[in-house]
């Protein structure tokens, strides 16, 4: 993890990370579908911790490989965001106390503190403490992007309990979340408003098989290629290419692990 953040925004997205079955299969279907490139794997590491490296060599996010003993507690492929807090110890236990869950215990690395939780309905999600760079202090992430290909440019949660995930993310992160767009049948769809910056969006979720999870957008250039993209090695695409307010055009797949995303860009050819 090598993206930092110098003056800490409560709420702010600084990291994303694909748990996964299956860190080179990944590894491959997002190079084909996004074009990014993953890092080689550190021998001497405890875990399987890599990166998503974009075209330029920046990072993209972090890949963490599932150990058979991870997956036995209940881990699975999933892409998970880093919200950004001033304290990780004292974020944790005010989400506990609004019945969030914890995940694993607070972890300290070169790059800040962390911990995983969940919301009250079970969506999981990483508290963060960057620490930025010593010869970069003013550094910040460029984990999101509401406009650049390679870079998570939307994000969405389809919540089983709408009012309960409205009042918690605003409670906790700051989210302005009065900006509505009516879905017909499927309810509202509640856009995040975080200190000017569009970051996605909430709902209702219609299927209750699926499970809670944040879902990111990764920017392409072309809808349609990406779509041919996951096919043509192994997604699923869940919702066909369609228009979004704005212009652009959106993609919901998983990916050959299981783990849940979407593209957005341009529909091209």
């Amino acid at each position: 993890m090598t993206n930092h953040v110098a003056n800490i925004v409560r709420g702010s997205i600084v990291w994303y990370e694909l748990m996964t079955t299956d860190a080179d299969g990944a590894g491959a279907f997002y190079n084909a579908v996004v074009g990014w490139t993953l890092s080689g794997h550190d021998p001497h590491s405890p875990i399987d911790y890599r990166h998503f490296l974009r075209s330029n060599g920046s990072n993209a996010g972090g890949v963490l490989q599932l150990t058979a003993d991870m997956q036995a507690e209940g881990a699975h492929s999933a892409w998970v965001p880093y919200f950004a807090v001033e304290d990780v110890d004292a974020a944790t236990a005010a989400i506990l106390a609004d019945g969030g869950r914890a995940l694993g215990p607070r972890m300290d690395i070169a790059e800040g503190s962390f911990a995983m939780v969940t919301d009250p309905s079970g969506t999981p999600f990483y508290l963060m403490r960057p620490i930025p760079p010593q010869d970069a202090p003013d550094a910040v992430s460029e984990a999101f992007s509401r406009d650049k290909v390679q870079h998570v440019r939307w994000n969405d949660l389809l919540t089983p309990d709408l009012p309960g995930a409205l009042a918690f993310y605003a409670r906790h992160f700051g989210f302005d979340l009065a900006q509505v767009m009516p879905m017909g049948p499927a309810g509202n769809y509640h856009f995040i408003n975080h200190h000017g910056l569009m970051l996605g969006g909430i709902m209702q979720r219609q299927n209750e098989a699926d499970l809670p999870l944040w879902r990111a957008y990764f920017g392409v250039p072309s809808a349609l290629a990406a779509r041919a993209a996951i096919e043509a090695h192994g997604g699923t695409v869940l919702a066909e290419p369609h228009e979004v307010p704005g212009g652009d055009w959106v993609v919901v797949a998983r990916d050959p692990q299981g783990a849940l995303f979407g593209v957005v860009g341009p529909r091209g050819e």
